[in-house]
């Protein structure tokens, strides 16, 4: 009879750790995509000289091409529902702009460009999540993205958030702004009151050294008369003589 092999608490919580580290890892960015598909599209214009189907193809910079293959002739409105296999055209990730165009596959070149503009989450601010782009004589298409109003909001939300931060930033500095001119000011007192008393101390000092030299010669003196005195030739010993 096999023993039944049995998880030690060490290993589970190894597989909880590392199931929680995935979550962490691939969650936001399910959350943060955000898929763009095409609605419908007008071509007006055909830059191929020679007959021949055209080749449209819508691309991102960075990303690989989208090849149109419905797309056939100018002047005709083609809708599509968005689960084609060529769909979505690209992903959006959380704010962030692409790069991209509508181009026209050539003969004498590789491809000629229709179009080329920053698409954004912003863009798509219809209810349905639909953004339409066109172009003068060219082209006119919708554009489908019914997460990219989330990612629009989030983005609203995040720059709110900043501004309120900022102006939180701004308030405390104003709070310490007083604080700060109040303790400049009393250093700049303390000093103002050592450098008086510095003053006042100097000419105490001088004034006492004066003061003993006085003192010194006053005192040298009177020794001096004690002295002649002593030896009869003071004037109060000549007069007592005379």
């Amino acid at each position: 009879m096999k023993k039944r092999r049995r998880f030690s608490p060490r290993s589970k919580k190894q597989i909880i750790f590392f199931w929680a580290l995935l979550r962490v890892v691939s969650f936001p960015a399910l959350i943060s995509a955000a898929a763009v598909t095409l609605d419908s599209i007008e071509i007006l214009n055909i830059h191929e000289w020679i007959p021949s189907d055209p080749t449209i193809f819508f691309r991102c910079k960075g990303e690989n091409r989208t090849i149109l293959p419905d797309v056939r002739e100018k002047e005709v409105k083609y809708t599509f529902k968005g689960v084609e296999s060529w769909q979505p055209l690209t992903e959006l990730r959380d704010v962030k702009c692409k790069r991209c165009g509508l181009y026209e596959k050539t003969v004498i070149r590789l491809e000629e460009e229709y179009d080329e503009w920053e698409l954004c989450p912003s863009d798509f601010t219809g209810s349905d999540g639909r953004y339409v782009h066109s172009k003068d004589k060219e082209f006119t298409a919708t554009f489908l993205c019914s997460e990219c109003a989330s990612l629009a909001k989030g983005s609203k939300t995040a720059s709110s958030d900043e501004q309120s931060d900022r102006s939180s930033r701004v308030e405390d500095d104003s709070d310490e702004t007083p604080v700060a001119a109040a303790i400049v000011v009393v250093v700049i007192l303390c000093v103002g009151f050592m450098i008086l008393g510095s003053i006042w101390f100097h000419r105490w000092w001088r004034m006492r050294k004066r003061r003993q030299q006085q003192a010194r010669f006053m005192k040298l003196f009177e020794d001096a008369d004690e002295m002649d005195d002593e030896l009869g030739i003071g004037p109060l010993s000549i007069a007592n003589t005379l």
